[in-house]
């Protein structure tokens, strides 16, 4: 089988220059495209030589569709309202669009699972295997404790990040509302601050934390009397997500139109 050709939205951020880094060390794909936003400094260069590699041979473009029409699979960790437009390209030419964007809202959502109609999509608010672990072990935790047990979810990140909570800690914050059998949105408490009063039963409480280059981390703890259950993970480097963006692109060649998670992906249960 042919290498999957790759396009990478971003290419010249963080997270898009690890992508290029990932998918040009291997052999089953390869870099066909990257994408800036339009005024970016990067347009125009080579994409090889913006992740500090060799020149790829491939210029930065501010054309959606010309990246789209030169790829087989689209990565995005971008902002919600280009994502949305790029998976309406993805349902417009039926390539592969694989999301890790975070702070997605409802009608992001929504349009992104109208996209999937047409196109394979992969949605997954944190691409790493641990972490899809995690989610899939928060779940199984949540539905064997009782409501006796209390659930908190603190994460932090880099003082770059402009979304709070992050999309992982919402994703482990909908992981334990399931295993209880609620909707999160009823039992959420995003903020404490004053005289708030003795904690709710059933709250799922978060907590965020911003500073320095932290990759990510997240913590979910179980408390009751008399003891606490803590389950996290730690990403000490990006490079997980990108190979497990890869990972999902690569699953997802001649998968029909469909929106999938990263449990999916692995062959998670829930």
């Amino acid at each position: 089988m042919e290498p999957l050709k790759i396009g990478i939205v971003g290419c010249a951020g963080r997270m898009g220059r690890m992508l290029v880094e990932t998918v040009r060390g291997r052999a089953d794909c390869r870099v066909a495209a990257g994408g800036e936003r339009p005024g970016s400094p990067a347009l125009g260069q080579d994409i090889g030589r913006l992740a500090g590699l060799d020149p790829l041979g491939i210029i930065a473009t501010d054309d959606p569709a010309a990246l789209f029409e030169a790829s087989e699979a689209v990565l995005e960790f971008s902002s919600p309202a280009a994502t949305v437009a790029h998976a309406r390209l993805a349902a417009a030419t039926g390539r592969i669009h694989i999301i890790g964007t975070t702070g997605l809202g409802k009608d992001d959502e929504a349009a992104i699972a109208e996209a999937a109609r047409r196109a394979a999509i992969v949605l997954a608010p944190n691409m790493s295997l641990g972490v899809n672990l995690l989610l899939a072990l928060v779940r199984q935790a949540a539905s064997r404790l009782g409501p006796d047990w209390d659930i908190d979810i603190l994460e932090m990140h880099h003082r770059h990040k402009v979304d709070a909570p992050s999309g992982t800690a919402l994703g482990l914050g909908r992981a334990a509302a399931a295993g209880r059998g609620v909707a999160l949105d009823r039992v959420a408490r995003r903020t404490r601050d004053g005289q708030v009063g003795a904690r709710p039963a059933g709250e799922i409480g978060f907590a965020t934390l911003r500073g320095g280059d932290v990759v990510g981390d997240h913590l979910v703890v179980f408390a009751a009397e008399g003891e606490r259950l803590e389950l996290g993970h730690r990403a000490g480097s990006r490079v997980i997500f990108a190979r497990g963006a890869v990972h999902a692109a690569l699953w997802a060649r001649g998968k029909p139109p469909g929106l999938y998670r990263m449990a999916d992906v692995l062959g998670l249960e829930g």
